[in-house]
């Protein structure tokens, strides 16, 4: 996926993605915090959505975007850190 990062000046900062299939989407992280998903139509410079999500929305939306859930991303981390804590010499 090509993913481009611009900052526009009194608005916020666009991350612009293209997956590997040629859809174009994009995240606006507003000034003001808020998120907007825009989708592009094949073509398209305009977005044909523009989806403004409250600040819990966003969390949800990105929560539900990982390929695992939190829990097991935390439960593996962890795992890692003892099998790291177990390889340190005991003084």
């Amino acid at each position: 996926m090509d993913t481009d990062r611009t900052t526009i000046p009194g608005t916020g900062v666009l991350h612009h993605f293209r997956t590997g299939r040629g859809i174009d989407f994009a995240l606006l992280t507003e000034s003001s915090g808020g998120r907007r998903l825009l989708v592009y139509a094949p073509g398209s410079d305009e977005p044909c959505v523009d989806l403004a999500l409250e600040p819990e929305e966003a969390d949800h939306v990105a929560e539900l975007m990982h390929t695992s859930p939190l829990a097991d991303r935390l439960t593996r981390l962890e795992q890692r850190v003892d099998r790291l804590a177990g390889q340190r010499a005991e003084p």
